[in-house]
C-alpha cells in the first residue's frame, strides 16, 4: 500500500449505514474466517448514549450461541455493504440488561413526534461509522437519527436484496427522521429498559390537549410510562383533556400519593369528576393523601350528582364583598391560587355569602382603582340552582351567551361556578 493510499484511509470520510443493513452482516475474524453475523447492536446508555458500544454476534459455527464484539475492535468499512473485519476475536456474551438493544428495544416501537404532536413507529435507525486515527481503524459507530417513515420501512421490507437495489428503492421516499439527540429513554419496567420516547422536557411544553392526544394513541404500558414522567402540573392539565375511561386507567396505574399530587393541581370540579370514576376504595385512598383543604373541596363536590349543575361546577373562583373596590378585587385576583386562565368574572357577595352581582374582568381592569365594584356590576346577573340539570345549564349558556354561570343554593348563597369549557365538554359527551 502506498503512502497516498494510507493517507486516504486514515482521513476517510465517515461511512453511513442503516441498522437494517447492518443486521445480519458477516463479520470476519483476524484470520479472515467468518466468526459470526450481526444479531444486535448494543448501546451502553449509562456511558455513552450517542454511540454504539458493541455488536452482538450470532456464532457462525454454533448457530444460536452469541458473542460480543466491541465497536473499537471493528475495522473501518471501506464500503457500506461489505463484511465487517474484526481486529480481535469476539468475547463470550455477558449480561446484556445494561444495554439498549437497537433491534429488540427500538425497532417497531412507538415514539412521540413532538413537532408533529403524534405517535409514530420506528422503522429503522441511521448510523455513521467514524474513522479512527490509524489506517482502517474505527473511532466509533454514531447513532444519527431514527427513521419513522416509508424509507426505513422499505429497507426492512427488501432486506436480503443487494444493498444498492435496496437503497435505490428506499431513496425514492422522502426521509422522515427524528434526530437521536431528541430521543430520551423512559423506564417502563425496572427489570428492563424497553422503550424510547422523544424529549420529556419538550413534551411537557406542549398544549395539554396535544399531550392528551398523544397519550390516547399510545399502548397502555407506554402511556403509563409517559404520563408518570410528566411534571405534576402538566400531568394534571393533560388529565383534564382525556376521556374519562382513560383518566381512570391512568390514575389506577399510579400509587395513591402520586395520584393525589396530580389531582391537587387540578380544578376541584375536574378532580371530583375523575375520582367519581374510581371505586370507593381507590377514591378514599387518594383523598387520604391529599392536603386537608383540597380534600374538603373535592369531598364536598363528590356528594352531588355528576349530571347536575353542582356536579359540573368548580369551587375555584374569585369573590369579594359587595362593597369592595377595584383595588381590593385586584388584590383578590393576585391571591387566587387556582388556574388564572379560568377567571373571566369576579363575584360580589352580600350578607351570608349570597350572590349579589358579577363584574367582568374587562370592566374591572379599565376602571380606576378607587371605583366601587357595585358601579361596574352587570345588571342582569344569571345563576342556577345546585340541582339544575345539564340541559338547563346548557340552555342558559346558549340563551345569554355566558362565559361562566354561578351556582347557588336555595338561599342564594354562592356555591360554585360553571365555566364555558365545562359546557363544551358536556356537549361533546352528548
Amino acid at each position: 500500500m502506498s503512502a497516498t493510499q494510507a493517507i486516504s484511509i486514515r482521513h476517510a470520510a465517515p461511512v453511513a449505514v442503516s441498522l437494517a443493513a447492518l443486521l445480519g452482516r458477516r463479520v470476519l475474524g483476524p484470520n479472515g474466517a467468518v466468526c459470526g453475523h450481526v444479531r444486535e447492536v448494543a448501546v451502553d446508555v449509562a456511558r455513552d448514549g450517542t454511540h454504539v458500544a458493541a455488536l452482538i454476534l450470532r456464532d457462525a459455527k454454533h448457530g444460536k450461541q452469541r458473542t460480543m464484539l466491541l465497536v473499537q475492535a471493528v475495522m473501518m468499512p471501506l464500503r457500506p455493504d461489505g463484511p465487517l473485519q474484526a481486529r480481535l476475536q469476539p468475547d463470550p456474551l455477558p449480561e446484556v440488561n445494561q444495554y439498549l438493544l437497537l433491534d429488540y428495544d427500538l425497532l417497531d416501537q412507538q415514539i412521540i413526534d413532538v413537532d408533529g404532536h403524534k405517535v409514530v413507529r420506528v422503522n429503522d435507525v441511521n448510523l455513521l461509522w467514524e474513522p479512527g486515527e490509524g489506517m482502517g481503524e474505527t473511532a466509533g459507530l454514531a447513532i444519527v437519527d431514527v427513521e419513522v417513515g416509508n424509507r426505513g420501512a422499505m429497507r426492512r421490507l427488501f432486506k436480503g436484496l443487494p444493498y444498492a437495489a435496496v437503497e435505490g428503492i428506499a431513496e425514492r421516499f422522502s426521509p422522515r427522521a427524528i434526530p437521536w439527540g431528541c430521543v430520551d429513554l423512559i423506564e417502563r419496567d425496572p427489570a428492563r429498559r424497553v422503550r424510547l420516547k422523544i424529549g420529556q422536557d419538550r413534551l411537557a411544553k406542549l398544549h395539554p390537549a396535544d399531550i392528551a392526544d398523544i397519550l390516547e394513541d399510545l399502548a397502555p404500558a407506554e402511556r403509563d410510562a409517559v404520563f408518570s414522567s410528566l411534571p405534576e402540573e402538566t400531568a394534571a392539565e393533560a388529565l383534564e383533556e382525556i376521556d374519562p375511561k382513560l383518566q381512570k386507567a391512568l390514575l389506577q396505574g399510579l400509587d395513591s400519593e402520586r395520584a393525589a399530587e396530580i389531582l391537587e393541581e387540578m380544578d376541584p370540579g375536574a378532580a371530583a369528576d375523575v375520582l367519581s370514576e374510581l371505586s370507593e376504595e381507590e377514591s378514599d385512598a387518594i383523598l387520604e393523601e391529599m392536603e386537608p383543604e383540597e380534600r374538603q373541596d373535592i369531598e364536598g363536590l363528590l356528594e352531588f350528582n355528576a349530571n347536575t349543575a353542582a356536579g359540573r361546577m368548580t369551587t375555584d373562583y374569585v369573590s369579594v364583598s359587595h362593597g369592595a373596590t377595584v383595588a381590593e378585587a385586584i388584590a383578590a385576583l393576585r391571591d387566587f391560587e387556582g388556574d388564572p386562565d379560568t377567571i373571566t368574572e369576579i363575584y360580589l357577595l352580600g350578607e351570608s355569602e349570597k350572590l349579589a352581582s358579577v363584574v367582568t374582568l374587562p370592566r374591572l381592569l379599565l376602571a380606576p382603582r378607587e371605583t366601587r365594584l357595585v358601579e361596574l356590576a352587570d345588571e342582569h346577573t344569571k345563576s342556577c340552582l345546585l340541582h339544575a340539570s345539564d340541559k338547563e345549564v346548557a340552555e342558559l349558556f346558549d340563551k345569554y351567551n355566558l362565559r361562566s354561570l354561578p351556582v347557588v343554593d336555595a338561599h342564594g348563597g354562592l356555591q360554585g361556578v360553571i365555566h364555558a369549557e365545562q359546557v363544551i365538554a358536556l356537549l361533546r359527551e352528548e
